[in-house]
């Protein structure tokens, strides 16, 4: 096999997926898994697989360093809500920590990206082996946007990418040109379940990544539960950015939303007739 590639790996199916991917191009996959967060399954996936807690940064890169890893990836979510409860820094997490002067997704995950690289551990993009899971462009579901659901997406694509700027969240909840929720540190699940009740019926769920998103972590992503969620209080509209997002049981998610009557949609900045991000 080629040289390791480790994992830091959150909850849900991404690192079992890039595990798999990794593998399957020769790599031997070292991964570190979150006590309470990550998937034991993990394990049968990964040549070896290290237990931490939150904030143990200092065990990561001793981890790394044993097993001579050199790159690594960070796949999976981590409940943000955890960090009021369950950190427990080990002396270089606490001293990252302090040193952050907003305890924000985008400025946490690059200030222990830049410490893993000051250990000679380079933090490669979460997608280098899956590039398959990229939102495609274009409707997915059976259903169409209607001409009203439209102006909608358009306005909370707006929303969006002003909540974005700002390192709130990655997803807004609208109607009738209202917002209802925008996603903070609860998660996307939560937002459009909080939407969705205001809304009554009929909320348009917009998702996109944030202007300068650092591809190498925190990418946007939808997938099966976000459509349940989005059906449980009588949604329409799940309308994602293309190819900057991913998207997880593309099939079984479709279907799901064809069940449910949604629309699901990819889109950019240009079909909506709106200004680009810029990098």
């Amino acid at each position: 096999m080629d040289e390791p590639i480790g994992l830091i790996a959150g909850g849900g199916q991404f690192p079992l997926l890039f595990a798999r991917a990794a593998r399957e191009a020769g790599r031997r996959v070292v991964a570190i898994g979150h006590r309470g967060e990550t998937d034991p399954g993990l394990e049968t996936e990964v040549h070896i697989l290290y237990w931490v807690k939150l904030g143990q940064l200092g065990r990561i890169i001793k981890c790394f360093h044993r097993e001579q890893v050199r790159q690594t990836v960070f796949c999976g979510t981590i409940t943000k809500t955890r960090i009021f409860r369950d950190v427990l820094p080990d002396l270089k997490g606490l001293v990252l920590w302090k040193k952050i002067d907003r305890h924000q997704d985008d400025a946490i995950l690059r200030a222990v990206a830049g410490a893993l690289e000051d250990e000679g551990i380079e933090v490669l993009p979460s997608t280098c082996y899956l590039k398959h899971l990229f939102f495609p462009r274009g409707i997915l579901s059976r259903k169409k946007p209607t001409s009203e659901q439209m102006d909608d997406i358009r306005f909370g694509w707006s929303i969006a990418r002003e909540m974005g700027r700002l390192d709130i969240g990655q997803c807004v909840v609208v109607r009738d040109r209202t917002v209802l929720a925008v996603e903070a540190i609860e998660g996307t699940d939560s937002a459009i379940r909080r939407g969705g009740e205001l809304a009554g019926s009929g909320a348009v769920v917009v998702k996109l990544k944030k202007p300068g998103q650092d591809f190498r972590f925190d990418l946007p992503a939808t997938g099966l539960g976000t459509i349940e969620t989005l059906a449980a209080v009588r949604g329409a509209v799940l309308a994602v950015e293309a190819g900057q997002s991913l998207v997880f049981d593309r099939e079984e998610m479709i279907r799901a939303a064809d069940r449910a009557g949604l629309v699901v949609v990819g889109l950019n900045d240009e079909d909506l007739d709106l200004p680009g991000s810029g990098p």
